[in-house]
């Protein structure tokens, strides 16, 4: 089969080397500008670069869209009439809705549609990560062809019936996810200080913390963006996400204990009762990867970023273990410290004090609850542009530290998985 890559960024690149390797014939095109710098790093190995999609399209029996989310509908109405009969094919957006709307306005009625999402960064190595595979518009011949393709990236292929799902899904496992953890990204940039500098962020979840909003910041602010704004799942969680936490930060400065223990309580009979089976991070290995430097001692943290997120899948009837089917690195590691937290009832009472009655975190919480305020209104507005500004300034500010990030979290979730 020839197989066509129609956007040749890091993803696209990764799955044209990928094929290439086991011997297909690989081709692929992009901006023309960018065209003399793909043909030196890929020609070499086979893969041929082409004038523009519409050369793709005519040749290809398998075309991959690797585009971004919000451009997808431009690409595709641009080359999707090309597309060669009876050919299958595919999108690499994180966010299905967009893209197929798009194939099914522009493709032809001959082609079959089965579209793919890994769940992962190109930074992994697709071995054994999650593949999901979507077969919206195919007959079961082309699906058995399009399966066989995709196992050679060695993936562990999960298939979803129902794009919506998909997107159901992702909305919590990718938009939710991202936005809390650049949440506390921003906090800290508007509070003008490191978190492994300061004693309440150097215990072993803070690391996770901090390790998890490095490596997000470390990648391009698009692949966020529309994953949260052209999602429509999203926003609704996103909302809930930003409630959540405006409530229990009312109920922390206004210092009513009662209710807040009870919520917190409501919270964790609903997430984590007795029977269920639980990741349980190891805590030692958390405690191994600081990038502090030093021996100072931990000082309480109330955690209402975790608080937050559990309130909200509380709120929103979601048991995020169902979700671990589209997991990706950074939503097992949020689910595993929110989960660690509420089962470690000497941690849980540490937080729920220092949330009401420690002036001395309080600070951090309002930083905090302005940014999940900021976050939650770009991303209601719709606002793209500005959801990649924003997301810039606060990489900026970590930029020193991002590339020791992104390694020290890669490193961080191998010894969490192999001890899982």
């Amino acid at each position: 089969m020839d197989i066509g890559i129609i956007g040749l960024g890091d993803m696209g690149k990764l799955y044209a080397k990928h094929f290439a390797k086991a011997g297909h014939k690989v081709c692929g095109a992009d901006l023309p500008a960018f065209r003399e710098k793909l043909e030196e790093e890929l020609s070499p190995l086979g893969i041929e670069i082409l004038v523009d999609g519409n050369a793709v399209s005519r040749k290809c029996d398998v075309i991959f869209y690797a585009v971004e989310a919000e451009k997808i509908a431009e690409v595709v109405a641009l080359y999707g009439a090309a597309t060669k009969y009876g050919a299958i094919v595919a999108g690499q957006t994180s966010v299905k809705h967009p893209e197929i709307e798009a194939f099914e306005k522009y493709l032809p009625k001959d082609v079959n549609i089965i579209t793919c999402h890994s769940l992962h960064g190109p930074g992994f190595d697709p071995k054994g990560q999650t593949l999901i595979v979507i077969p919206h518009r195919c007959d079961q011949a082309a699906y058995t062809r399009m399966n066989d393709l995709l196992a050679i990236l060695g993936s562990d292929i999960v298939e979803m019936k129902d794009y919506h799902d998909h997107d159901k899904i992702v909305a919590d496992t990718q938009a939710v996810t991202h936005m809390g953890f650049e949440s506390m990204g921003t906090a800290w940039k508007e509070a003008g200080f490191f978190p492994w500098e300061n004693p309440s962020y150097l215990g072993g979840i803070d690391n996770v913390k901090i390790l998890t909003m490095l490596r997000i910041f470390s990648y391009k602010s698009h692949i966020y963006a529309g994953l949260a704004i052209m999602n429509p799942y999203a926003r609704q969680q996103i909302k809930r996400y930003a409630q959540s936490e405006s409530e229990l930060f009312k109920l922390m400065i206004m210092e009513k204990e009662t209710e807040f223990r009870d919520r917190i309580q409501k919270v964790k009979h609903f997430l984590f009762p007795d029977d269920k089976q639980f990741l349980l991070l190891d805590n030692q290995i958390m405690k191994e990867f600081s990038l502090s430097g030093t021996g100072a001692p931990h000082t309480p943290n109330s955690h209402l970023s975790l608080l937050s997120m559990a309130d909200a899948w509380y709120h929103l009837n979601i048991n995020p273990y169902d979700n671990l089917i589209c997991q990706t690195p950074p939503f097992r590691l949020r689910l595993g410290i929110v989960e660690y937290l509420f089962r470690n009832e000497e941690l849980l009472e540490e937080s729920v004090m220092a949330a009401i009655y420690d002036k001395q975190i309080r600070a951090d919480d309002l930083e905090f609850h302005s940014s999940v305020r900021e976050w939650s209104s770009i991303i209601g507005y719709g606002d793209i542009n500005g959801y990649k500004q924003h997301f810039d300034q606060t990489k900026n500010f970590f930029n020193d530290r991002l590339e020791q990030g992104r390694k020290q979290s890669a490193e961080l979730i191998s010894r969490l998985n192999r001890n899982s």
